[in-house]
């Protein structure tokens, strides 16, 4: 048995410097992928992971993880985040949201069903809560 490829935490900090993917990193170092993935987060050079539960604080089925609703809360919770997804998709979360609070509308869930528009209760809006978090982390409001 042959000893374990192992990978140089400078020359790993060169390459993901110039752009190299995670792809490219493996064959280059003769590893996997996931490799790769374990020395970028051992090194530091891996970027954390947005965390959405604010913006989608349901168990949302696999069936509505990409739908509509639950795509927009993510995008806008990226942008809460600092971390705004490309121009296009940002513009259609702002859209949808301003849409739904200027309705006095909210976003509700259930497993079964998926998202459905609601009217906001006792002047609390979901959706206008990740809304204004999303324009304060743009460095808005």
């Amino acid at each position: 048995m042959g000893r374990r490829p192992t990978i140089d935490r400078d020359e790993l900090a060169r390459l993901v410097g110039r752009g190299l993917s995670v792809a490219e990193l493996a064959q280059h170092f003769g590893v996997s992928e996931s490799g790769v993935l374990q020395a970028k987060r051992a090194a530091g050079l891996s970027r954390d992971m947005l965390d959405h539960k604010a913006a989608l604080p349901w168990k949302v089925a696999r069936e509505h993880a990409q739908s509509g609703p639950a795509t927009n809360l993510r995008n806008l919770s990226a942008a809460a985040q600092g971390r705004a997804p490309q121009a296009e998709r940002l513009n259609t979360a702002l859209r949808w949201a301003q849409r739904l609070v200027d309705s006095g509308l909210d976003v509700a869930y259930d497993p079964a069903g998926g998202f459905r528009e609601v009217a906001a209760s006792g002047g609390y809006s979901h959706v206008g809560t990740v809304l204004e978090a999303a324009r304060r982390g743009m460095g808005g409001e």
